[in-house]
């Protein structure tokens, strides 16, 4: 009921601000991913983020005396929900940084809604597409051309597919959004399914880590490539866990739909400022269309508008 109230109400300034901080943790776990990626290979770099983000929120679930379920049919939803959400997601888009920029991915990552209107169409009963839904995906997708560019109709290229990786993470992660509604029905806490996925997708990771990456053969890290561990996991996975699931729980899934907007800015920002990255006019032009595409989806634009015209 918490959630349907507040689903169209305009956001306290608190809300504001915690919703720019998760868009600003989220954006980082792009330039935490450029740091480490530079260093250690992909399954490490995924699975120390997951194990020691699990540790974190394991704490922090001891802390606000919750504690996690034991029902068996609970944790293979876990398990789907970790493959879904954590490392299959997390696997396509670090292996996609070490290619492309962290802004791009980014922005590519951005497409994830647009996925989710069309999937949530097709497999749910109660999220159909409306006109407003068609018209943004539309923009959104073409957003997604531009920013590819015309190298995808000549040459496959190294860029290339590293673009459509991360275009697979977002898929990845519209299906999660799906899969993920069930938690609620079991009675789930949002922490705790947060939790649960975290210690899934660990327990999923850690046998291919140590077939591929076996890391104790790897040369010791740099202090650089350490911090971006212990960043990635703990401000954009840990932090950025308990600020989501607040903002959902007082402002609804509505307006956490507009962090999407503000992620790419973020990583943008952070891999010019700090990783010398230089996105192409095409990049920027592609974002501004998933921008509009997003914005067509949440309709919040469109009723601000109707509503100002039919003032008196």
């Amino acid at each position: 009921m918490q959630q349907s109230a507040s689903k169209n109400r305009t956001m306290t300034s608190l809300e504001w601000a915690m919703l720019l901080a998760l868009a600003t943790v989220w954006g980082g776990s792009f330039f935490f991913n450029e740091l480490a990626v530079r260093e250690l290979p992909v399954f490490t770099v995924v699975v120390s983020r997951v194990a020691l983000a699990a540790i974190i929120l394991l704490m922090i679930m001891r802390l606000r005396g919750e504690r996690l379920p034991h029902d068996r049919r609970v944790w293979a939803a876990f398990f789907g929900m970790g493959l879904l959400n954590n490392a299959v997601p997390f696997i396509l888009i670090v292996w996609g940084q070490q290619h492309i920029a962290s802004g791009v991915a980014s922005i590519l990552n951005a497409s994830t809604p647009l996925f989710t209107v069309m999937l949530a169409h097709l497999l749910t009963s109660d999220e159909r597409m409306t006109v407003g839904k068609f018209v943004g995906v539309l923009i959104g997708f073409t957003g997604v051309a531009v920013m590819i560019g015309q190298d995808a109709m000549r040459d496959l290229g190294t860029g290339v597919i590293a673009q459509f990786l991360c275009l697979a993470g977002a898929v990845s992660y519209a299906f999660a959004g799906i899969y993920g509604r069930r938690f609620r029905a079991m009675g789930i806490s949002p922490m705790g399914t947060a939790t649960g996925q975290v210690i899934a997708s660990s327990l999923i990771m850690l046998p291919l880590v140590m077939v591929l990456d076996r890391p104790w053969t790897l040369p010791p890290p740099s202090l650089t490539a350490i911090g971006a561990l212990v960043g990635v996991a703990a401000i954009s996975t840990a932090l950025a866990y308990v600020l989501y699931f607040r903002i959902l729980a007082t402002a609804g899934a509505t307006n956490l739909l507009l962090v999407t907007f503000l992620i790419p800015v973020s990583a943008i920002l952070l891999g010019t400022l700090f990783l010398e990255e230089t996105l192409l006019p095409r990049h920027f032009s592609g974002m501004a269309l998933i921008g509009a595409g997003l914005a067509a989806i949440d309709g919040r634009l469109l009723r601000a508008t109707t509503s100002i015209r039919k003032a008196p």
